[in-house]
């Protein structure tokens, strides 16, 4: 018997977010329904409610969730009535070319639930990510479901779900930074202070945080970085230079997705060195480099999709960590609020007055 909860969706491009209720059907072959426990509020969500990603509205916002089980449907062997579980994206189908590869985490065929939560009209909603979170119950893929150690608290363990796994794995995986490097990370949010956290796990031995706001910079100390420098009044690329010994970093992770900042990032690396985006560009922006450059510095120049993370791999291996107490993700999350505040909650993002608002239910 479906489910009617409440939930919070974006009716239409740049409309205020309200609290509306939400039809989750039970779940079909290869679906599980999930009881939400905690949800935080992520850029991504505030992209959707201003048309940033696509106009399939009325969306159904909140992808970085943590919960139980509710129920499953046929065909699902991986997950349970009763198991603790984050929410991931990227649900990877294991027939793709990259999965027979052996590297599912560039998945090409990904997937999600395949029915629609609805309005109660019947007005089919669009999930944010595939998930649609920010709502006591949620359908998604069974493969969305990643099995976690219970003890870790929802309010944490939600936020490897989108960010905070997706800034990790810019250092861990995609920018494979490893003991004695040097890192740079240009833009300190949520994404940039979980890189900042993935370098200092990875043991580099100077971490250089890059940022426009002093506060994001304080901030930024105490997830690992070992230097800062307020790009507003100082040439980051000189100053990062200055810091290695006037070689550059070895690794530079752009949180930011920007041009300006991506040729900040290119430049303020070490020869051969490697630059990572992870920063979300907007369609419009374009890069300009001289060829020459981009040959004469050698290197890698990568992007970082969700942290090149398996959910399956990381995902329980990060919530272990951070039960022993090596990985501080207690230190995103600033606030927790109710489902009629992410308004609010979006406002004091934009405005930089928070790393994560947790929505907890």
């Amino acid at each position: 018997m479906p489910y009617e909860v409440q939930g919070v969706v974006a009716a239409g491009k740049g409309e205020p977010v309200s609290v509306r209720t939400v039809i989750v059907p039970d779940p079909g072959p290869g679906e599980a329904v999930v009881n939400v426990q905690a949800c935080g509020v992520c850029h991504t969500d505030l992209h959707y409610r201003d048309g940033g990603i696509n106009d399939e509205f009325p969306f159904l916002l909140g992808h970085e969730a943590a919960g139980v089980v509710e129920a499953v449907g046929p065909g699902v062997t991986g997950v349970a009535p009763g198991d603790y579980v984050i929410l991931n994206w990227r649900a990877v189908c294991g027939n793709c070319r990259a999965c027979l590869r052996g590297r599912p985490w560039y998945c090409f065929n990904t997937h999600n639930a395949a029915q629609k939560m609805t309005l109660e009209d019947g007005t089919p909603l669009s999930p944010a990510l595939g998930i649609g979170a920010f709502a006591s119950k949620t359908l998604v893929a069974a493969g969305q479901c990643t099995k976690v150690d219970p003890d870790a608290r929802p309010a944490v363990a939600g936020l490897l779900g989108c960010g905070v796994m997706a800034g990790l794995g810019a250092a861990l995986n995609t920018g494979n930074v490893t003991r004695g490097d040097s890192v740079a990370v240009i833009g300190c949010g949520g994404v940039g202070d979980a890189a900042i956290l993935g370098a200092s796990l990875a043991g580099a031995a100077k971490i250089i945080a890059v940022d426009i706001d002093d506060r994001k910079l304080d901030l930024a100390g105490g997830f690992g970085a070992t230097h800062t420098v307020n790009s507003r009044t100082t040439d980051p690329v000189e100053a990062i230079r200055e810091l290695t010994g006037g070689h550059g970093a070895d690794v530079v992770i752009e949180a930011v997705g920007r041009p300006e900042t991506y040729k900040q990032a290119f430049y303020a690396r070490d020869l051969a060195g490697t630059v990572v985006l992870v920063g979300v560009p907007t369609p419009e922006m374009t890069l300009e480099l001289p060829l020459l450059d981009v040959f004469g510095r050698g290197g890698s120049l990568k992007s970082s999709w969700y942290g090149d993370c398996l959910p399956s791999r990381d995902f329980p291996m990060l919530i272990d960590l951070y039960l022993q107490g090596r990985l501080n993700l207690d230190g995103f999350v600033s606030e927790t609020i109710e489902l009629d505040q992410v308004e609010e909650a979006f406002g004091k993002m934009h405005r930089g007055e928070v790393l994560r608002s947790v929505v907890v239910l």
